[in-house]
């Protein structure tokens, strides 16, 4: 007779609930993510669904609360694997550490947060944003580089035309909006439509779909753990693509019910309404393939925002061979 744990893997796909046994060996994988947003759908589908596990993984998921912190969990230890902006390998990188992160997979191509004002704004133009203050995250970040680039592409320039306050911790950025700090800010769902929701905040326009493909949230670790755990690094990268696929084929309403689990307080409806949102948008990367161009864009944003020191090789950074590999494997 079998002995089943307390926690049943939800297989939504096939529409039954298959439940895990405690016999299999399972290898321990400490994850640490930016942040815990509906904007990573495809890796909580991956863990809600069962694909680490059924690849034989135990995914330990942590909440960095941004991606310098998320870094700093990595390079001392206490991560396997890091879940965040990429511009963050580059700062290390430039560092000349010898024992650099290196990304290996990518999850979105594109920013996944929205700014929200203070009133509804139907018709809203970015020009709206003048001699205003945003609240924009912390400086150097993947969010701020992106929406201070968004920005200067509409013909604002951030420190004068526009205020972009980057003196807020990320976790702290809606609170400090709620208390009266800014007339926008610019926030991740799905947050932003709570926000919008309860009638405090509304969204007016989204970064990412102005500011096109972009590098934006990828898994790196160490050159020396992709060494010593390849074949740990391969099953992630696979349990990963098969999430990204699964998001791939399904309505919002289902990718909704199969990431509540990882939103226990959230509104299954408010999920739903995100997932549409970014899906419309082609927020989710179809497969882990870090692309060269947009990995380019974003360098490219990273240096019109003074924040890098020089440009770094696309291969010195990236290392497609597990997100390829999976690709041709993974059915």
């Amino acid at each position: 007779m079998k002995r089943y744990v307390p926690l049943m893997v939800l297989i939504l796909c096939l529409g039954i609930i298959i439940p895990a046994t405690g016999k299999e060996k399972l290898a321990r994988v400490r994850l640490n993510e930016v942040t815990h947003s509906v904007f990573y759908a495809p890796q909580y589908a991956a863990l809600n669904l069962g694909f680490f596990r059924a690849e034989g993984l135990n995914v330990e998921l942590t909440n960095g609360q941004g991606t310098d912190k998320v870094m700093t969990a990595l390079l001392s230890g206490q991560a396997d694997i890091g879940f965040g902006g990429p511009e963050a390998t580059l700062y290390v990188y430039n560092e000349g550490k010898i024992d650099y992160p290196v990304v290996f997979a990518q999850v979105t191509d594109r920013d996944g947060s929205f700014l929200v004002g203070r009133k509804p704004e139907p018709d809203f133009k970015w020009e709206n944003v003048k001699g205003k203050t945003i609240i924009g995250g912390r400086k150097g970040g993947m969010p701020e580089m992106t929406l201070e680039y968004v920005l200067k592409q509409k013909g604002l320039q951030p420190g004068k035309d526009v205020d972009v306050n980057t003196s807020i911790q990320f976790a702290l950025m809606a609170p400090a909006f709620l208390n009266g700090q800014g007339d926008y800010v610019a926030l991740f769902e799905p947050t932003a439509s709570v926000l919008e929701k309860e009638g405090r905040g509304y969204i007016v326009a989204s970064i990412g779909k102005d500011s096109g493909a972009v590098s934006y949230t990828t898994y790196f670790a160490k050159k020396s753990y992709l060494k010593r755990n390849a074949r740990i690094v391969q099953k992630f990268t696979n349990a990963l693509y098969k999430g990204q696929l699964w998001i791939a084929k399904h309505t919002p309403q289902e990718i909704a019910k199969a990431i509540k689990p990882s939103f226990p307080d959230a509104d299954e409806e408010i999920l739903a309404v995100v997932a549409a949102r970014y899906k419309s948008q082609g927020t989710w990367n179809t497969d882990p393939v870090l692309k060269e161009k947009s990995f380019e864009l974003m360098q490219n944003i990273m240096k019109g925002a003074g924040e890098l020191k020089q440009f770094v090789p696309y291969k010195k950074i990236a290392d497609t061979s597990f997100a390829m590999k999976a690709v041709k494997t993974v059915k």
